[in-house]
């Protein structure tokens, strides 16, 4: 069950949502556009590209709520450790998503406070229900983020050789953060939540293309 959390960690947390949400992510690894040119995009492609690459940035948003979320009531230590790890690589994904909105002329999303205050609600609760179901939702998200990367691969202009890079690099990232969550002992989620999830996805998706 929920329990209270320690002043500190409070304040921790709190620092680390605003940060995802309004700071500029660092990021080790180099970026994974840095040796493509850029492509000569009409406006409405530019546009388009952009509200895709919005879309990535507010999930890796929802990524990080989720991963600190499920950390601060994860029971094991291997656990915690592994969701922090994810947490990590995610922030790198933020800062790619962020630079590359940037080049395109566009922004992140206004709703970004919403959805990390929504992901780290959910994302706390499912790490009291114990942890092989906290391990199984970061599986599922990780596996329909992977899905969804992979549309978005296809519907980006095919010029567009900087965004294609940045989604590659997170589509492999995303598929190790799944398999990572199975070695732990995640459980497969049942179907009703599986489908929960999409049904929350699309919302986010269609709302943040044009905010």
């Amino acid at each position: 069950m929920l329990k209270s959390l320690p002043l500190d960690t409070v304040i921790t947390e709190l620092d680390k949502g605003l940060r995802a949400v309004f700071a500029q992510a660092p990021t080790v690894r180099p970026y994974p556009d840095q040796n493509c040119a850029e492509a000569t995009l009409t406006d409405s492609e530019k546009c388009h590209a952009a509200a895709l690459m919005r879309i990535n940035h507010s999930g890796e948003v929802c990524a990080q709520a989720l991963y600190n979320g499920q950390a601060i009531t994860a029971r094991n230590p291997d656990t915690e450790a592994a969701l922090r790890q994810a947490s990590q690589e995610e922030t790198e994904h933020l800062a790619w998503c962020e630079k590359r909105i940037k080049e395109l002329g566009s922004h992140k999303s206004l709703l970004n406070p919403v959805w990390y205050a929504g992901s780290f609600a959910l994302g706390a609760l499912a790490g009291a229900l114990g942890d092989k179901w906290n391990l199984g939702f970061l599986a599922e998200t990780e596996t329909q983020v992977g899905k969804h990367i992979e549309r978005h691969l296809s519907w980006l202009p095919e010029q567009d050789a900087k965004s294609h890079a940045v989604l590659e690099q997170m589509k492999i990232d995303e598929a190790k953060h799944a398999t990572t969550a199975l070695e732990h002992g995640g459980a497969p989620l049942p179907a009703p939540i599986k489908l929960a999830m999409k049904l929350a996805s699309k919302v986010m998706t269609h709302t943040t293309y044009r905010l």
